[in-house]
């Protein structure tokens, strides 16, 4: 089922495309025959991941940034990381309720995803829904994140540009300083710039990108760009922003490397998974309930319990 999906979401078939995405989301194996087949075909959108604190306005940003490059003629998707149900499991906040703007455009498609917890606010699944459409031919993904504080650095590991989202007067003047934040951001978008306190917000992050030296690790200087989403002010300057960034990218060579830097994580993750998860099929529940036991009553400590159960697996094996 997972390669048939594969040809029909290529071909434009939009529901395959949500059921290839659930597949993908479930991570069993018709998953990873889905995304074996598709893998060939990633590696040509710009993946583009937006983060901030809450209320920022990310969503209408995001909303904006769509219609701007659809504007243009580029194809356009949307993931949109929202928290995780505790009940359900599903995404709570629907950003696809606030992106109606959207809908109905062919070349533009929307799917809201759950954190599932993780730390960060992007789940494993994020990651391969990422590499279904790119592998169906969009030409820019967004990822929207949770935006959950520092957690917030995680996209910088699945985007090639990264948007960070700021706004005057949230009363956290610390939020624009935080050291993770600063270093992921491509691109700051000062956002609700009719605010009050604007010019402050701007001058703070001026300031810290000064202080650490104005440039990205990749030779880049993250510009500044004062936006109000609600009315589309300064939404093409924003994207230009982003762009140019990913320009700079393939012109010195750095966006192969990034993707290089990407997969390994990901190969090391996957095999870290499996790894544990055959670990754990091939340790006798008594052993395993003994191990438990003996660090609860701290006998032994969790270096050693971890020792132990691999040596025994591995003399098993």
């Amino acid at each position: 089922m997972g390669v048939e999906l594969v040809a029909k979401a290529r071909a434009g078939n939009r529901r395959a495309l949500a059921r290839l995405i659930t597949l993908v989301e479930a991570g069993d194996a018709q998953a990873q025959t889905a995304l074996a087949a598709l893998y060939p075909y990633t590696g040509h959108a710009h993946i583009v991941g937006v983060t901030g604190a809450p209320g920022t306005g990310k969503s209408t940003l995001v909303t904006q940034l769509a219609l701007h490059w659809r504007s243009l003629g580029r194809t356009v998707a949307v993931l949109a990381v929202d928290p995780t149900s505790p009940f359900s499991g599903g995404a709570i906040l629907g950003d696809r309720i606030r992106m109606q703007s959207l809908g109905g455009d062919s070349g533009c498609y929307i799917r809201s995803m759950a954190s599932r917890g993780s730390l960060g606010g992007l789940s494993r699944a994020t990651g391969d829904a990422v590499k279904v459409l790119d592998a169906a031919g969009f030409d820019i993904v967004i990822v929207e994140t949770v935006g959950a504080g520092q957690a917030e650095v995680e996209i910088a590991r699945e985007a090639h540009s990264v948007v960070v989202v700021e706004v005057p007067g949230m009363g956290d003047d610390i939020q624009a300083i935080k050291a993770g934040i600063l270093e992921i951001a491509d691109v700051f978008v000062v956002n609700k710039a009719d605010r009050e306190g604007v010019e402050r917000t701007v001058r703070q992050l001026q300031m810290m990108l000064h202080l650490g030296s104005g440039e990205h690790r990749d030779g880049w200087e993250p510009p500044i760009v004062q936006t109000v989403s609600n009315t589309g002010k300064n939404i093409a300057e924003a994207a230009a922003a982003v762009e140019r960034h990913f320009e700079h990218l393939k012109n010195n060579n750095l966006l192969e490397l990034r993707e290089r830097e990407r997969i390994e994580r990901e190969w090391k993750m996957i095999m870290r998974e499996s790894l544990l998860r055959q670990l754990l099929q091939r340790l006798e529940p008594q052993q395993y309930e003994q191990l438990l036991n003996h660090m609860a009553e701290r006998q032994l400590d969790p270096y050693a319990a971890a020792k132990q159960a691999i040596e025994t697996v591995l003399e098993l094996s």
